[in-house]
């Protein structure tokens, strides 16, 4: 259900993304809330680390942002030998940002 909401919001996606992006990115790059420089390359990134897969052009790989959402939401569910932590299940990250970070992934 919860996908279900977060990609209700696509439709808005393009013109949010701009707006977004730079909360997105900030979460993202943030050490204690979205982390994901602990995992993974991000272009900007300080310090990245080598476990995931470099982020970039997510786009293009996830046209459809609800994908990505799901994987970051709950990567378990897709992959249960993942060592990414279910951000949303695990309420680290809560619907709202999961979505400024999805803005901001897809603009790598």
């Amino acid at each position: 259900m919860v996908a279900l909401v977060l990609s209700a919001g696509a439709a808005a996606a393009p013109a949010r993304a701009q707006s977004a992006a730079p909360d997105g990115e900030r979460l993202a790059f943030d050490r204690g809330k979205g982390n994901c420089l602990t995992c993974h390359v991000i272009k900007g990134g300080d310090l990245p680390g080598t476990i995931g897969p470099e982020l970039k052009d997510l786009k293009t790989k996830y046209p459809d942002r609800s994908e990505l959402t799901a994987i970051i939401f709950d990567e378990t569910k897709r992959n249960p030998q993942t060592m990414m932590p279910p951000f949303g299940r695990n309420r680290i990250l809560t619907e709202q940002e999961i979505s400024a970070i999805v803005d901001f992934l897809q603009t790598l």
